[in-house]
């Protein structure tokens, strides 16, 4: 069984419902990177994924984990599940889709230049799905108190975790 060689905790801000994970030698907004998904968890292209959320403009929480081998499978209470394939460079990076910066950049991945199995799970769509309606079904003052304590309790909510290695 193989080790965890790295992990990262981080928030990403998607927009229009998704965010980038590519290769960061690569132009994430190349002609041929991938469309955007439309019935699935990610959408990939050769050297980058798009990953479908539930939430906009709120964080989600992402976790990225390299593996030395395929890691053992796991549900641990998560509700999605897809995978792919990706070319790497030896360096991954996480793009907000509503920042021109990445939200992580150039980590340099163990495993070198290949192909890389990937598994995204996902967390607490549903329940951020729910919420999120009943934050306008409030028929709050968008920027009063109330409404916005609301939206707060949202940010984080919906969390994401990528598992990528080496594949021999």
């Amino acid at each position: 069984m193989g080790r965890r060689l790295l992990r990262l905790e981080i928030p990403v801000f998607p927009e229009r419902g998704m965010f980038r994970v590519y290769d960061s030698a690569v132009d994430p907004d190349a002609l041929n990177g991938p469309v955007p998904p439309v019935s699935g968890l990610i959408s990939t292209s050769r050297e980058q994924m798009l990953v479908a959320c539930a939430q906009e403009d709120l964080s989600v929480q992402l976790t990225v984990e390299e593996w030395e081998d395929a890691p053992p499978p796991f549900s641990d209470g998560y509700e999605d599940e897809a995978k792919c394939v990706l070319y790497l460079r030896g360096r991954l990076s996480v793009l907000d889709i509503s920042r021109s910066d990445a939200a992580v950049g150039n980590v340099r991945l163990a495993g070198g230049v290949g192909d890389y199995g990937v598994h995204v799970y996902t967390r607490n769509r549903t329940e951020a799905v729910r919420r999120y309606a009943d934050l306008f079904k409030m028929k709050a003052d968008p920027l009063g108190d109330e409404f916005q304590q609301a939206r707060k309790r949202l940010e984080g909510l919906e969390q994401y975790l990528i598992q990528l290695w080496r594949e021999s």
